[in-house]
C-alpha cells in the first residue's frame, strides 16, 4: 500500500509538471485562435475582447492557469473556440471508438509479435527465421499512411471489399447488426495498425529470446532433458515478460494518441481526428485536454508496469 501511494504521489508531482509546462507552451506559441477574427476587418476589437472574456483569457495568466487546474481537477476542460461545446463531451463522444480500435491493436500485435519473435529465435538462422525477419522489417520500415493508402486502392476501390471511409454505413442500423457494420468500417485501419506496430516488437522479443537461449541456466535446463513446452513456459516466457511488459506500458499513450493520421485518412471521428483538427484550428482547450490525458495515460502504464513487474517478481527492490 506504501508503494502504491508512492505511485500516486508521484503521478500528481508529474500531471503538475506537465500542466505547467504544456500551458505556457500553448500560450507561448505563435498565432491564436482569435489571429483570424483581428485580421477580419468586419470584426471590431470589442467584439475580440468580449470573446476573450467568455473564455476567461483576458485575465492574467497565473489566473487563468489556477482556473485552469481547478476546472480539470473536477474533469472539466473548458468549452471548444470552435464548436462551442464542452470538451468534455466531446472528447468523451470520440474517445470509445479510439480506445476500442487502437486496445484491439496492441492485443493483436502484443499477441502476434510474442508467437512470432520466440519463433524466429527458435529457429535461428532457418528459413522461417528468415521470413519472419523480412517481414518484420517491412512492418518497422512501412508509413502507416502509406499503407492506409495501398489498403483502399486495393480493398476499398479494386475489390469493393471495405469501405473507404466512415465508421457508419449510410443506411442506419441497430443493434448488434450496427456493431458489426463498425467492425467492417475500422477492419483496414485496424489491420495497417496492427502489421506497421509488430515489426519493431518482434525484432525486441527475438533479440532478447535469442539472449536466453544462449544463457547457463537455459542451457542446463535442456540438460536436464526438459521438452519444449517446459522450456518455454519456465524458461524463455518468464524472463521475456518483464522487459515486455514494459514496453506495454510504455504503448498505453497510443491508444490516444496513435492513430491521428490514420484516422484522418480513412475520416473516423475519433480522439486522433480531433486532435489534429484541433491543432489546425488552434482549438487550446481541446489541444490541452488530451494532452492531459495523454499524459495520464503514460504515467498510469508506467505504474502498472512497475507494480505488474513487482508482483511477477517479488524480490525486486522497489522502495
Amino acid at each position: 500500500m506504501t508503494l502504491f501511494m508512492k505511485k500516486i504521489t508521484y503521478i500528481l508531482f508529474m500531471l503538475l509538471l506537465i500542466s505547467i509546462i504544456s500551458f505556457l507552451a500553448i500560450h507561448a506559441a505563435p498565432n491564436s485562435f482569435f489571429g483570424a477574427g483581428e485580421l477580419n476587418p468586419n470584426m471590431t476589437k470589442e467584439a475580440i475582447e468580449k470573446l476573450k472574456a467568455v473564455y476567461g483569457l483576458d485575465k492574467p495568466l497565473l489566473q487563468q492557469y489556477i482556473s485552469w487546474v481547478k476546472n480539470i481537477a473536477v474533469l472539466n476542460f473548458g468549452i471548444s473556440f470552435v464548436s462551442g461545446q464542452d470538451v468534455s463531451s466531446e472528447i468523451l463522444k470520440r474517445l470509445p471508438v479510439t480506445l476500442w480500435m487502437n486496445s484491439i491493436s496492441l492485443v493483436v500485435v502484443f499477441v502476434l509479435s510474442l508467437y512470432l519473435g520466440i519463433k524466429a529465435a527458435l529457429s535461428y538462422e532457418k528459413k522461417s527465421d528468415y521470413i519472419i525477419r523480412q517481414i518484420s522489417l517491412v512492418s518497422f520500415s512501412m508509413p502507416s499512411f502509406y499503407l492506409a493508402l495501398l489498403f483502399i486502392i486495393f480493398f476499398s476501390i479494386k475489390l469493393e471489399w471495405f469501405p473507404i471511409a466512415g465508421l457508419h454505413s449510410i443506411e442506419a442500423k441497430e443493434g448488434f447488426a450496427n456493431y458489426l457494420d463498425m467492425a467492417w468500417h475500422v477492419t483496414l485501419p485496424v489491420s495497417v495498425m496492427i502489421f506497421t506496430g509488430m515489426g519493431s516488437m518482434i525484432i525486441y522479443i527475438r533479440s532478447l529470446t535469442l539472449e536466453i537461449l544462449k544463457s547457463d541456466y537455459y542451457f542446463f535446463a535442456r540438460a536436464r532433458g526438459l521438452e519444449k513446452k517446459e522450456l518455454l513456459r519456465y524458461y524463455i516466457l518468464p524472463n521475456l515478460m518483464p522487459p515486455v511488459i514494459t514496453l506495454l506500458g510504455l504503448s498505453l499513450p497510443g491508444l490516444i494518441g496513435g492513430s491521428v493520421i490514420l484516422e484522418s485518412i480513412f475520416g473516423i471521428e475519433g480522439m486522433g481526428q480531433l486532435f489534429y483538427i484541433s491543432a489546425l484550428s488552434r482549438d487550446y482547450p481541446i489541444i490541452m485536454g488530451i494532452l492531459m490525458i495523454t499524459a495520464l495515460l503514460t504515467l498510469v502504464g508506467n505504474m502498472l508496469a512497475d507494480l505488474l513487474l513487482l508482483k511477477l517478481n517479488p524480490y525486486m527492490n522497489r522502495t
